[in-house]
């Protein structure tokens, strides 16, 4: 897995989405179920899986005729660093105020709330 992080933009993180949840897939793959919700064309989207190989964000395997590509960074490393990165630019570090802003204008379900009350206490139980 690579390290380094580059951020994905809006139509790389699309695609990134796709490759994680279908795994593997070929261009016209990840075309047909972009195509589901947004209308785009093949070759966007064969560019834009052209550049995030050279960005390291997928690889391609071209060993056969239809090239398969795979997302080179997993989901939950991926959600981290941008997290990380929106935590520090926007609430500045204070992930309180993230989750005050955040429980402030989502109304959240019961089971949203059991399950945050269930992290807070294994953060609370870690100390």
């Amino acid at each position: 897995m690579n390290t380094h992080h580059t951020r994905p933009t809006e139509s790389e993180l699309q695609i990134l989405q796709v490759l994680w949840d279908r795994g593997p897939s070929t261009v016209r793959e990840v075309n047909d179920e972009i195509n589901k919700t947004k209308e785009t064309g093949y070759t966007t989207t064969l560019k834009l899986m052209q550049i995030m190989v050279d960005k390291s964000l997928v690889t391609r395997d071209t060993s056969s005729r239809t090239h398969v590509y795979v997302a080179n960074l997993s989901e939950v490393d991926t959600q981290r660093h941008l997290l990380k990165d929106f935590l520090k630019t926007t609430f500045k570090g204070s992930a309180m105020s993230l989750v005050m802003q955040t429980l402030g204008s989502h109304t959240a379900s019961k089971e949203e709330l059991a399950e945050i009350k269930k992290l807070i206490t294994k953060l609370e139980n870690q100390k």
